[in-house]
């Protein structure tokens, strides 16, 4: 590999990629890219709507994998998505949740769109990466407005994929990578070093306590780097 085991994959994020939502990015990590939209609704899902003893906002996500976004197409998903796509939307939506708080951002949904566009591994750690930043484009121009109280976002997530491969620790884990890896690991953290999700599947033999340990130490690692790029991508925008 090109990359040393500790080293992520080139991070880019192109802001108000679209010009309609009240964010936009294009995340592009390493040959991964994203696209992740911010809308803004003035209305709840009906299951909060209609819940008179709760008074606050919501985050959620949409995933999507566009249909030639790999080496071979897929069929697009029109009506129900499939098990691993809803998966991946809520584990987006749960990242994204952490980054807010909602009882500030008032009676209102934001919700998350986020369609791979090109997929080399790590569509979804990319897609909480990229979405937050559009997420907090949309917060800040509503805490602009007025129309969100300050402190909206409370603050920052980022997600990074690491696994052992050859009996090594490896971030940012490309398709090969993946493919090859014994263990793969997705990660997600927020600014003050929480963890909000930690997902770990060993494809061949069981992994031990060191070796997670080894990963969740990379992962940190590179999701610090990420959040530094993501600050520095937000200073950028025109809020």
């Amino acid at each position: 590999m090109s990359r040393a085991l500790d080293e992520l994959r080139p991070v880019q994020f192109e802001l108000d990629y679209v010009i309609y939502p009240e964010g936009s990015v294009l995340i592009s990590v390493g040959n991964t890219r994203v696209l992740c939209n911010a809308t803004v609704q003035e209305t709840l899902p009906p299951w909060l709507k209609y819940d008179k003893k709760k008074h606050h906002g919501w985050v959620t996500a949409e995933y999507a994998m566009l249909p030639r976004s790999t080496a071979e197409r897929n069929n697009r998903e029109t009506l129900t998505p499939k098990g691993r796509t809803q998966e991946i939307q809520r584990l987006i939506a749960r990242s994204l949740r952490a980054a807010v708080n909602l009882e500030k951002l008032g009676e209102r949904q934001i919700v998350v769109d986020c369609d791979v566009i090109q997929a080399d591994g790590g569509t979804r750690t990319a897609a909480i990466t990229g979405g937050y930043v559009a997420l907090a484009l949309a917060v800040k121009r509503l805490e602009k407005k007025g129309v969100a109280q300050p402190g909206t976002l409370a603050q920052a997530v980022a997600a990074v994929s690491v696994g052992i491969l050859n009996d090594k620790a490896a971030l940012d884990l490309d398709y090969q990578m993946d493919l090859n890896a014994d263990v793969d690991l997705n990660v997600v953290m927020t600014d003050d070093g929480r963890f909000v999700e930690v997902q770990g599947t060993a494809e061949r033999e069981p992994f031990s306590k060191g070796a997670l340990n080894a990963m969740l130490v990379l992962a940190e690692m590179g999701i610090k780097e990420l959040l530094q790029l993501q600050t520095e991508a937000i200073g950028r925008a025109k809020v």
